[in-house]
């Protein structure tokens, strides 16, 4: 019988870190319409995938309390961390292994211990040995002052975690989930991902009420600290999901497109795209439909839809393939490439660059939006990285010119020039120049328009103008030069694209 009782008191200890043994801290959290850690868990991971490490440590504050209180209200020292594999099913095993760390919230409000940073690291140096992604959920307080054990530092500042997680950016694909407040340490990790995920109920900020009253600088709640509208306008958030149910089934999602191809697609009727633009240029189309069209069936997900809204960032899969997708916006600033929306495309091509995805972008636009406005957002900085970011693309970009293709803001959607996408075709309705038709015939034509004195004679002549200049820039002559690759058929565009990606791959 003593031979059992080590195996007895294993079980038990480890029942003891499971939601079955915290029936309160489960029945607040449920309360709130939160989900715990562990279904958290259980949600993300392929069943009985998950194989959890330090799942017995506690906090390291043994000269303040108890073991067995420690042990009841601090299980896994606030973190559950282990490996698993996602979405195994559709992509197989061997491609879906991923190292995961989910922040229990119930556990001293999901602050950073010594043992808890200890566990993170583990994983960390795991994910990076293996080149396994990782998936965090950060709802957390952010440092806990409370572990009195620890009596060999003085501040704790030479952690590695901070630095190893940033240093696997371009390394391995890094998702973090955010529910509820994320406040310092817990924002940094947040914040550092690849990707960001948040929930409406989402505060996240780099210091929480307490640490912002001991600085002298105001009392205030925790939800009014980063509420999500605010880092959605930021750019912070790139996918805001109504709750955490919601944010792990966009997680996997998400995930899946750095894990490989789908055998199984389906797509739309391609000659629904002939349809979708106006016939007057002058009019605005909804270029989320033609996204959706383009790509396989359910397939678009859009990234960072709150900031920088002239350009759509997202993920579609064409013929089951993952791919990046960068979009004008007609229907904001006239499809006009502002410095937030310049900031938000060269994180995203980056993004796609560093794990491998190749790109497409549908361009529709008058160029880069000047004036004294745009650059009090900086906007040479911002614009000019756009074109450092497609220099520096490795993997390959087809360009699709819907409509207009004006200037540098045009150039820097093809990857810094027309000449550097390994396909760049247009629709018949596609327009270039050197600048907006518009622009050039103001500038170019001044003296000419000011000789006219009758406004209705200066109105028709400037018409006039602005159709001749557009009659010199159609798709069809821009090919005639060789400009661009071919004027295309939207019907066409499914399969000429991938057929470019699949031969520059």
């Amino acid at each position: 019988m003593k031979d059992h009782e080590p195996n007895a008191e294993l079980k038990r200890l480890l029942a003891g870190t499971e939601d079955g043994a915290r029936p309160e801290a489960v029945a607040s959290r449920h309360a709130k319409g939160y989900r715990t850690a562990r279904e958290n868990l259980e949600d993300l991971c392929d069943p009985g995938s998950f194989v959890e490490f330090g799942q017995l440590a506690v906090a390291a504050q043994r000269q303040r309390r108890g073991l067995d209180d420690l042990r009841r209200n601090t299980p896994a020292d606030g973190v559950i961390t282990g490996l698993a594999t996602i979405n195994a099913e559709q992509f197989g095993g061997a491609a879906c292994q991923a190292a995961v760390i989910v922040y229990d919230y119930t556990v001293l409000a999901g602050t950073q211990g010594y043992f808890h940073h200890q566990k993170i690291d583990r994983m960390l140096d795991l994910a990076q040995r293996t080149a396994l992604p990782v998936v965090i959920y950060t709802e957390g307080g952010g440092g806990r002052p409370g572990d009195t054990d620890v009596t060999t530092q003085i501040a704790g500042l030479n952690l590695p975690t901070f630095a190893r997680w940033a240093g696997l950016a371009g390394c391995i694909p890094r998702l973090a989930v955010n529910n509820g407040y994320c406040f310092a340490g817990n924002a940094a990790l947040f914040g550092s991902a690849d990707l960001r995920i948040a929930t409406r109920s989402s505060c996240i900020g780099m210091a929480g009420p307490a640490m912002i009253e001991g600085g002298g600088l105001g009392r205030f709640e925790p939800a009014e600290i980063g509420p999500v509208d605010v880092q959605s306008r930021n750019g912070l958030i790139d996918l805001l999901c109504a709750d955490e149910a919601e944010a792990t089934a966009c997680a996997r999602q998400l995930l899946g497109y750095f894990q490989g191809a789908l055998a199984e697609y389906e797509s739309m009727d391609q000659s629904r795209l002939a349809h979708l633009l106006p016939a007057d240029r002058r009019y605005s189309y909804q270029v989320r439909q033609v996204i959706e069209t383009l790509a396989d069936s359910g397939s678009f997900i859009e990234l960072t839809a709150g900031f920088g809204g002239a350009i759509v960032t997202g993920f579609i899969r064409l013929e089951g393939q993952p791919v990046g997708l960068l979009a004008n916006d007609c229907r904001v600033l006239g499809g006009a490439i502002d410095a937030d929306a310049a900031a938000k495309a060269a994180r995203f091509l980056r993004l796609c660059n560093s794990h491998g995805l190749p790109l497409l972008s549908l361009c529709d636009t008058p160029g880069f939006m000047v004036g004294p406005a745009s650059e009090q957002q900086a906007a040479v900085r911002h614009m000019s990285d756009l074109f450092v970011a497609g220099a520096q693309l490795d993997v390959p970009l087809v360009a699709i010119f819907l409509r207009k293709a004006y200037g540098l803001g045009a150039m820097a959607m093809a990857g810094g020039g027309f000449a550097e996408p390994v396909y760049a075709a247009a629709w018949p309705a596609g327009e270039f120049g050197g600048m907006g038709l518009e622009g050039a015939v103001r500038l170019g034509y001044r003296k000419e328009l000011e000789a006219e004195a009758d406004p209705q004679k200066r109105e028709a002549l400037f018409e006039s103008l602005v159709s001749k200049l557009y009659e010199k820039g159609r798709a069809v002559e821009a090919a005639t030069h060789l400009e661009i690759d071919a004027v295309i058929e939207p019907a066409e565009t499914r399969q000429y694209v991938s057929r470019a990606l699949a031969a520059a791959s």
